[in-house]
C-alpha cells in the first residue's frame, strides 16, 4: 500500500460516520508542516497569515507553538474581530477603506494597541482621520514596500502590483508623512515577495520554464535583499522605534530569514500545503487540508460523478486554480466538463472500484479559500476525528 493509499484508508475510517461533502485537517501533517516552517525560519518568528487558515481554533493551535508570533490579517473587520477574540498582535496586510472599522479602531484602546494597519499612500491616512468620529487613539501603521523586480529601466516588471512604494526614498518619504501627522505611528515595514514565495520553480513537464523561474527568483532575491536593507535603514532614520520588518512567504522562508534586516517571516499556506505548493525545489510539505465529495452516479465504465466540487481558487484563471482529485490516486476531470458547481464527473480506472456514497478526496489549489466552502473542519489524528471546529464561515464571518 502506498503512503497515499494509507492516508485514504485512514481518512475513510476517521470519517466513516460522517456524510460528505466535508473538509478535514490532518493534525499530524499540520503540525509537521508547522515544525518545518520553524526550521526554515532559522530562529526568526513566523507571523501567521490568517487568510491561509481561516479557522480560529487552528490559529490558536499554531500560535501556541514555539517559533510563531502574531497574525497577518486580510480585512479590517477580521482584524478587529480577532483582536476582540483575544489575539493581541494583528497586522492587517492590506490597506482598507472600512470607515466604520476605523471609527471603532480609533475609539477603543485595546483594539488600537492590538491592530496595526497597512499604509502606502497619504490618502489612506486622510481616510482614517475622516472616519475617526471622535476617536483619538493612535493608529499603529505598517508601510508596505513594493518587492517587484524591475528590469530594462522599469519597462519589464516581475511581481504583484501592490504598493506604489518601491525605492528607499519613497518609503522613507511615506514614513515622514506619517510621522508628521498626529494620531499615527510607524511601527513596521512589510514586503511580500510573491514572485519568489508564491511561484513554484519546478513545474512538471516544463523544464525550460522551471529553469527560467529559478533564474528569475535568484536575481529577484539578490535585488530585493539589497533594496530592503536600504529601505529599513532609511525608515529607521525617520522612525527609530520601528518594531518589526516582515518579509517572506511559505515558498521563500529560508531565503528571507537569512536577511539581517528582516525581523519576522510571514507564512500561512505552508500549514495546509495546498496543491500550488507541490512545485518547489526548496521545500516539501504534507497535504494537511482536504475535502471529500460523495459519489452519486456511475455514468459508465471508468467514470463516476461526485456531488459539487467546483471550487476554483483566486488568481488568473487556469487549470492550476482548480482543486485536484487526490484520493484514490488516478482520477482526473473530464476535459469537456471540469469540476462543476453541482456535479463533477471523474474519469480513470479507480472509478470502477467506487460505490455510491464513497468519498473522493480533493486538494484545493490555495489554502484558506477552502474554508469559504465549509463551515466545519474535522480534525483528524491518526484514524479518528478528534474534534470538529468552525471555520470563519462556520462562525458567521464572511469577510470577503
Amino acid at each position: 500500500m502506498t503512503a497515499r493509499a494509507a492516508d485514504r484508508a485512514r481518512y475513510d475510517r476517521a470519517t466513516a460516520h460522517l456524510d460528505a461533502p466535508l473538509a478535514i485537517v490532518d493534525l499530524d501533517a499540520f503540525d509537521a508542516n508547522a515544525d518545518d516552517l520553524v526550521r526554515r525560519a532559522g530562529g526568526k518568528p513566523i507571523r501567521v497569515a490568517s487568510k491561509s487558515v481561516r479557522c480560529r481554533a487552528l490559529l490558536e493551535r499554531v500560535l501556541a507553538k514555539d517559533g510563531f508570533a502574531g497574525l497577518m490579517s486580510f480585512t479590517l473587520a477580521e482584524s478587529l474581530w480577532l483582536a476582540r477574540s483575544g489575539f493581541d498582535d494583528v497586522m492587517l496586510a492590506y490597506p482598507s477603506a472600512d470607515k466604520a472599522g476605523f471609527a471603532e479602531l480609533t475609539s477603543d484602546p485595546k483594539l488600537a494597541s492590538a491592530v496595526t494597519v497597512m499604509i502606502d499612500d497619504p490618502a489612506q491616512l486622510r481616510l482614517i482621520d475622516e472616519a475617526r468620529d471622535g476617536g483619538r487613539e493612535v493608529v499603529r501603521v505598517c508601510l508596505e514596500l513594493d518587492t517587484s523586480l524591475k528590469l530594462l529601466g522599469g519597462r519589464v516588471r516581475v511581481g504583484a502590483r501592490r504598493s506604489p512604494l518601491h525605492s528607499p526614498a519613497q518609503v522613507a518619504d511615506m514614513a515622514r508623512v506619517v510621522a508628521r501627522r498626529p494620531g499615527f505611528e510607524v511601527v513596521g515595514i512589510m514586503a511580500y515577495e510573491g514572485h519568489i514565495a508564491g511561484v513554484g520553480d519546478s513545474v512538471a513537464g516544463r523544464p525550460l520554464r522551471s529553469r527560467a523561474v529559478r533564474l528569475m527568483q535568484a536575481a529577484a532575491r539578490r535585488e530585493l535583499a539589497e533594496r530592503r536593507a536600504e529601505v529599513v535603514r532609511a525608515v529607521r532614520a525617520v522612525a527609530p522605534g520601528l518594531e518589526f520588518v516582515n518579509g517572506g512567504g511559505t515558498g521563500s522562508v529560508q531565503f528571507t530569514a537569512a536577511e539581517d534586516c528582516v525581523t519576522e517571516i510571514g507564512a500561512g499556506s505552508g500549514l495546509y500545503v495546498p496543491r500550488l505548493f507541490d512545485n518547489y525545489t526548496s521545500f516539501s510539505g504534507r497535504p494537511a487540508a482536504l475535502f471529500a465529495q460523495p459519489v452519486v452516479r456511475r455514468p459508465g465504465v471508468g467514470v463516476v460523478t461526485v456531488l459539487g466540487g467546483g471550487y476554483p481558487a483566486s488568481g488568473a484563471a487556469g487549470p492550476d486554480r482548480l482543486p485536484v482529485p487526490y484520493l484514490p490516486e488516478g482520477l482526473r476531470y473530464d476535459p469537456q466538463e471540469g469540476p462543476g458547481e453541482v456535479q463533477t464527473p471523474l474519469m480513470g480506472s479507480p472509478a470502477d472500484d467506487l460505490l455510491l456514497g464513497d468519498k473522493v478526496w480533493f486538494r484545493h489549489a490555495k489554502a484558506g479559500e477552502l474554508c469559504e466552502r465549509f463551515d466545519t473542519l474535522h480534525l483528524v489524528k491518526g484514524d479518528a476525528v478528534t474534534a470538529a471546529v468552525p471555520t470563519y464561515r462556520g462562525e458567521g464571518r464572511t469577510f470577503l
